[in-house]
């Protein structure tokens, strides 16, 4: 039955009369709404939004010292639980709106135009408000951030109203006060839990964690974790009996670990996988302090535990101490297999990477090595760089709890990873004791029907942690991304399996049944006697369970897309378990759509609708992912994919109107236009380099990257029309355009510092100066040249300690939300495929008549100039790294090796053309002058180029050329190139060698001949 017009709880809440009348007013409708959705939609629709607002905002009297100002009798001004009217108005306000927002996204919009959320925010301050309305406020705030969650698909909408209202000085001060509260009752915990949980569940973008970082918060989160860190040690060392590992964290006086999740989500999501927020962490006071006690020094001298394996020759070994730290001991001990050791390199050039941070590359028996030499040839950190104790406590952690607890553990691990925080040996440990871990998660059975989500949201705290199930395939994702030994510990936990299980069960029915969603239109029949707009609501676009399927399908995707990057045998291994079709279903932009395309037009037109029709941009990314995978194989490529039909979805998302759709469907085509890729016919017939070229000019650095990328792959092996139409499409001038342009001046990777990070210096050798004792960071996310660079903090080297120093490194607003050397990275990655578009535009049979096209399109010695400014130093003009002064000093930034090697080989290319583009080359002394200082060049690929140069330099191409090939000879001497070439011979690595015995023989021969 209808309610009338205007209900007298209504008319007594929009002019009460007394503040008791209030109240039962209040109760009266609060006992209506509870656990019935119809009445909820009647109430909002009739607009009773507007009067709750009104009383939280109405004038306090003196906050909490109202309660202790007792000048009238109790049951005149207090409640039989002595409350005082006002707050009990409020408290049942604040239910009444917590319980509108549990009908889920449909009251959304209603409650953030009826402005509540602020004068909630407001009740946050514990010294004007009492514990009760904190703590009933942040419970009704965690339920509007997860109802918002499902509001709409993309992060970049969720908690829009809230978080805009809560990223303020005045509520983040307010947020870090209930952090920094005592653990003293059970009602401060929940306080604390909420409010890191809130934290976790609004908190999206860059601005908003340096936000936090400068209220303090995370230094806050920090001091709450050092407790539960603390809880371990009183618990594991405090008697002479272990415990065990599920009581650890109960043992101590007043801390629940069921509490630890939030504040381990919470400082998950500010973190993220940047290294300088890490660092900070780590640097907190609180933490470093608790951190130090571990360290073996400051401990009692305890009994190794005894290790199951026999001591002789052949049994494996432990593994190298990671850090000093005592937390290690909580962890079982592993075997690790020492390799056979080789002799050390000899020979004038030292190991490639040695002294450089460079983007972790995984071979397949990398985490069984126990030396600082990894099988890759790159050194692995030094003994002094010693890992922070909190990895440890983190895996003991993640291995003494369960549910949701673990899962936080394990992002937090993963992050850790992603930033290159993490020591390279500590791969063993996480792939026997956490990957297995979080496969079991993966099993059916933990929160996927409706009524296990019902369940999983009946409690605030409770419904703004993640679904396990749908989160552990996306930490599994970030964990085991690039490392093939993460990877096969995954897939031999039965990974695949359950993953291609869970993918396919995401595409169960959705269901049909829609919930209802405010708009600000009147209800039929119902009018208003006041001044407050009646409300009404609609169909909404989706249901908390056709939410959760759809995170579970992008987080499987990127699981899949992670174990598939590597290896063959697993990509393999997941087409055998028939995920193709469903990952290019989850290609396709629009789902659930009508059967008939005049129907389907006619849904997509209706605003109400139309989110529900389109896949989330999230699902579309990670199936682009999965995708890019899968399309690394040659054989894949050849059947499952090119018979699903891959090429037609790809095509169409290239156009896609979000950017990160069309930077991942970008990153396809790159593989299916390579020479070897069946579906290159395709993908040329549809004249995709159309699309290619448009998004080249784009504004988005990574978009332009991946275009360009696909464009030199479209054109290497490509028809002399299309290399030609390519180049016309792209132009000369924007070409040259993008390879000269510096971000911030310097053409290189380095413009803050007298030295790049991890850069080479003018002799090429890898130097880091600003941060020596994290020198060796392993960088896992991303691919050519995506190492994070932040700056760690910016007070001079000598005042860095260690990772967990009780010196605290700096102050928060150091800790850059936005550092230049990302976007910089980005635009040194450009110009380097810049040049390997040239430089495939002069390869295969037509080289010849395509580099006189390239000199006649650019300009001969307009193009040498860029080529040569590509291999030099520059000096660029710099401020002192003391903020305080204002001096100027002249650095050198050196050109990144990357660029070097593309632009030698790319001068090889020309050398490798006709006899005439030989003397076009040996004509360039400034160019033949900068290449000489490049034969002692620290990168094995440089010096390689060199040698090749010079075999391709002297190279006779018949009779008629042998005049012309003495005088190359000639004029190579006489730059000393012979000396060169005769310390590449005893070069470390075989390669160089082979090429430089190669030139030396020619060059020999020709003088003999």
């Amino acid at each position: 039955m209808a309610l009338p017009t205007t209900p007298p709880i209504l008319s007594e809440l929009r002019s009460s009369t007394s503040s008791i009348n209030q109240v039962a007013a209040l109760r009266a409708l609060k006992n209506e709404i509870i656990g019935h959705e119809q009445k909820k939609r009647e109430w909002v629709g009739l607009g009773v939004l507007a009067p709750l607002a009104r009383i939280l905002t109405t004038p306090r009297a003196n906050g909490k010292r109202r309660e202790s100002n007792g000048n009238r009798p109790a049951h005149h001004g207090k409640t039989a639980l002595g409350r005082t009217d006002e707050e009990e108005a409020r408290l049942q306000a604040i239910v009444i709106i917590g319980s509108l927002a549990s009908g889920g996204p449909a009251f959304i919009p209603a409650i953030r135009a009826s402005a509540v959320i602020p004068p909630l925010l407001s009740l946050l301050s514990t010294s004007e408000s009492s514990g009760r309305l904190v703590l009933a406020a942040l419970r009704t705030l965690n339920t509007i951030a997860n109802a918002s969650t499902l509001e709409c698909h993309d992060n970049e909408d969720r908690s829009r109203g809230l978080a805009r209202c809560l990223y303020t000085d005045e509520h983040l001060a307010s947020i870090k006060q209930i952090l920094l509260q005592p653990f003293s009752s059970q009602s401060v915990h929940h306080q604390i839990s909420l409010a890191a949980a809130l934290i976790a569940r609004t908190c999206r973008d860059e601005s908003q964690r340096h936000l936090l970082i400068l209220a303090g918060v995370l230094e806050a989160l920090a001091s709450q974790l050092s407790v539960f860190i603390g809880a371990t040690e009183y618990a594991a060392w405090s008697s002479e009996i272990n415990p065990s590992p599920l009581t650890t964290l109960q043992a101590f006086d007043g801390v629940a670990h069921s509490w630890l999740a939030p504040i381990l989500a919470a400082v998950a999501t500010i973190v993220d996988t940047s290294r300088s927020r890490i660092t900070y962490l780590l640097s907190t006071p609180a933490l470093s302090a608790v951190l130090s006690r571990f360290e073996a020094d400051n401990l009692v001298t305890h009994d190794k535990k005894p290790t199951p394996w026999p001591h002789h020759s052949n049994a494996p070994t432990r593994a190298h101490p990671l850090s000093s730290s005592r937390l290690d001991d909580l962890l079982p001990q592993l075997p690790v297999f020492s390799p056979k050791r080789t002799p050390p390199e000899t020979g004038h050039h030292p190991p490639i990477g040695l002294g450089g941070s460079s983007t972790r590359q995984s071979h397949s028996t990398r985490a069984y090595y126990t030396a600082y030499d990894t099988p890759d040839g790159r050194p692995n950190a030094s003994p002094s760089e010693e890992e922070s104790p909190l990895l440890a406590w983190l895996l003991y952690v993640a291995r003494a709890e369960s549910g949701i607890t673990r899962l936080m553990a394990a992002w937090l691990i993963s992050l850790f990873y992603g930033s290159g925080v993490i020591d390279k040996r500590r791969d063993v440990s996480c792939a026997m004791l956490l990957v297995p871990l979080l496969v079991r998660m993966l099993e059916k059975g933990e929160k996927t029907t409706a009524e296990d989500d019902l369940a999983h949201n009946a409690d605030p705290l409770q419904s703004a942690m993640p679904n396990p199930q749908v989160q552990a395939p996306a930490i599994l994702a970030m964990l085991t991304l690039d490392s093939l030994e993460l990877q096969r510990a995954a897939v031999d936990a039965g990974a695949i399996k359950k993953l291609a299980q869970l993918l396919k069960h995401s595409y169960d029915p959705l269901p049909t049944k829609a919930a209802s969603q405010w708009t600000k239109e009147p209800s039929p029949g119902n009018t208003s006697d006041s001044d407050h707009d009646n409300v009404d609501v609609s169909n909404s676009p989706e249901s908390a369970t056709t939410f959760q399927l759809l995170k579970l399908r992008e987080s499987v995707l990127k699981a899949l897309a992670s174990i598939a990057s590597i290896s063959d045998d697993y990509r393999k291994s997941i087409i055998g378990d028939g995920v193709v079709p469903f990952v290019i279903e989850s290609l396709k932009p629009m789902l659930n759509a009508p059967s008939t395309e005049e129907s389907k037009q006619d849904k997509i037109d209706d605003p109400q609708f139309s989110s529900h029709l389109t896949t989330p941009i999230g699902v579309l990314v990670a199936a682009c992912a999965a995708a890019k995978c899968l399309t690394r194989s040659v054989s894949t490529l050849r059947t499952s994919l090119m018979d699903a039909g891959l090429a037609t979805p790809i095509f169409v998302l290239l156009e896609h109107p979000n950017v990160r759709v069309q930077i991942a469907a970008t990153e396809v085509v790159s593989n299916l236009v390579l020479e070897f890729s069946p579906m290159r016919e395709v993908t040329l017939d549809a004249h995709i380099h159309r699309i290619l070229c448009d998004h080249a000019h784009s504004a988005d650095p990574s978009l332009r990257f991946n275009s360009v990328w696909a464009m030199a792959h479209l054109v290497s092996a490509a028809d002399r029309s299309l290399k030609k139409a390519c180049l016309s499409s792209l132009g000369p001038e924007w070409l040259l355009g993008i390879i000269c342009n510096d971000a911030t001046g310097s053409g290189d990777a380095t413009v803050s510092t007298p030295l790049a990070m991890g850069t080479p210096n003018a002799a090429g050798e890898q130097v880091d100066l600003l941060n020596t004792t994290d020198g060796s960071g392993d960088f896992r996310h991303g691919a050519t040249n995506d190492e994070d660079h932040e700056m760690l903090m910016t007070c001079p080297h000598s005042e860095q300690q260690g990772p967990h120093s009780s010196a605290w490194r700096g102050g928060r607003e150091q800790v850059d939300p936005a550092p230049m050397e990302e976007k910089h990275i980005d635009e040194v990655a450009i110009q380097k495929m810049a040049l390997d578009f040239i430089r495939n535009l002069i390869c295969g049979s037509d080289a010849a008549e395509m580099i006189d096209y390239l000199f006649e399109q650019f300009g001969q010695d307009k193009l040498f100039a860029v080529l040569i400014s590509k291999l030099r130093p520059r000096l660029v003009n710099g401020f002192n790294r003391d903020r305080r002064s204002t001096e100027k000093i002249v650095r050198q930034a050196q050109p990144a090796a990357d660029v070097i090697d593309t632009v030698v080989y790319l001068i090889n290319n020309m050398a490798a053309g006709s006899p005439r583009h030989r003397q076009v080359v040996i004509s360039q002394p400034e160019l033949l002058k900068v290449i000489v200082t490049l034969f002692s060049h620290s990168n094995r690929h440089v010096r390689a180029g060199c040698a090749w140069l010079v075999i391709n330099l002297t190279w006779c191409e018949d009779h008629s050329d042998q005049g012309n090939c003495k005088q190359r000879i000639y004029q190579l001497k006489k730059l000393g190139v012979m000396e060169k070439l005769g310390k590449l011979e005893e070069d470390s690595e075989l390669d160089v060698r082979e090429r430089a015995k190669s030139a030396i023989c020619q060059m020999t021969n020709f003088d003999r001949s």
